[in-house]
C-alpha cells in the first residue's frame, strides 16, 4: 500500500487509553515477545467501551500482526443467556 493510501487508516488515540487498557497493551507485548500468532480475550468488551477504543485496540493488534479470538459473547455469571425471543 502506498503512503497516500494510509491517510484513511489514521486515527487519534483515545484520551487515557494507555492507562485504561494497560493490561491489554501488556498482553500484546507479551504475545509478541513469545512469538505467539494469536491472542484470546474473554469477552468482546475487553477491546473497548466505544468505537474509538475498539479501533485503537484492533489497530494495536494489527500493528503487532496478531490475530484475535473472542471466547464468549456474554459473562455467564453477570448476564442472562441471550434468547431467540430478544
Amino acid at each position: 500500500m502506498s503512503e497516500g493510501n494510509d491517510a484513511w487508516m489514521s486515527h487519534e488515540q483515545p484520551e487515557g487509553y494507555e492507562v485504561k487498557f494497560a493490561n491489554f497493551i501488556q498482553m500484546i507485548a507479551d504475545a509478541k515477545a513469545k512469538n505467539v500468532e494469536s491472542v484470546l480475550v474473554g469477552f468482546p468488551w475487553v477491546l473497548g467501551d466505544n468505537y474509538a477504543e475498539i479501533i485503537e485496540s484492533l489497530s494495536r493488534l494489527s500493528e503487532a500482526q496478531l490475530s484475535l479470538h473472542v471466547a464468549a459473547r456474554y459473562d455467564h455469571n453477570k448476564h442472562s443467556k441471550p434468547t431467540d425471543e430478544t
